[in-house]
């Protein structure tokens, strides 16, 4: 049996994510593939528990450090029992948010050295990489607004200052810079429909999945 692809969507708060991965998992299930939908933190028991630590309460409840090894704890909980046996299975998954975030919060919003993550990344990730990455851009403003509409208590990172924020997508766009044969920018200020196509249409072309 072939193994599944992996395919994660990252990008700064109100960018439409997990819209996005709901569209394309079933455009891909439409397409007759087997499709499996998850999100960071989270995905897994334990993870899901240390995303409650994560995504609610003070702004400054963690220290840098402490909040990437909580990530990365939820990470190896989140490959192990979820990610892996499914992609192992032939099932494509689709993921919101990815080590990419872990880079862009913890590294470039929070200032953690960047040495000191990607020796973190190593020990619980290994060389495991997402076969596409589809980084979601807006204005750091119009994703706040989009951000703060939505009803919920996961609000910590949300309640940031907007220089976090900012920080945030340069560090996004860095990445994709960094490595544009995994990544690839999609434009998130137009329609939830138009932003669909562009998605479809990376798919379909890095992928090769004909989705119409």
């Amino acid at each position: 049996m072939a193994r599944g692809r992996f395919i994660t969507f990252e990008g700064g708060e109100g960018t439409g994510k997990s819209t996005q991965v709901g569209l394309l998992a079933t455009a891909l299930r439409d397409a007759g593939i087997d499709v499996l939908e998850t999100r960071e933190p989270g995905g897994a028991q334990g993870a899901e528990e240390i995303r409650r630590l994560l995504v609610e309460g003070d702004v400054g409840r963690w220290e840098a450090m402490s909040e990437a090894l909580l990530h990365y704890a939820a990470r190896r909980e989140h490959m192990a029992k979820t990610v892996l046996p499914a992609l192992d299975a032939g099932r494509w998954v689709l993921c919101d948010r990815f080590a990419d975030s872990t880079t862009a919060y913890q590294g470039f919003g929070h200032g953690l050295d960047r040495a000191a993550l990607d020796q973190l990344h190593r020990l619980v990730v290994g060389e495991f990489v997402p076969d596409l990455t589809l980084i979601l851009d807006l204005p750091v403003e119009l994703g706040l607004e989009r951000a703060t509409a939505r009803p919920g208590s996961e609000t910590r990172y949300e309640r940031m200052d907007v220089d976090f924020h900012r920080r945030l997508r340069d560090g996004f766009l860095d990445i994709a810079g960094r490595e544009p044969g995994r990544c690839a920018v999609i434009d998130a200020s137009g329609t939830v429909d138009a932003v669909h196509a562009s998605v479809r249409a990376l798919v379909g072309e890095r992928l090769g999945v004909p989705l119409g």
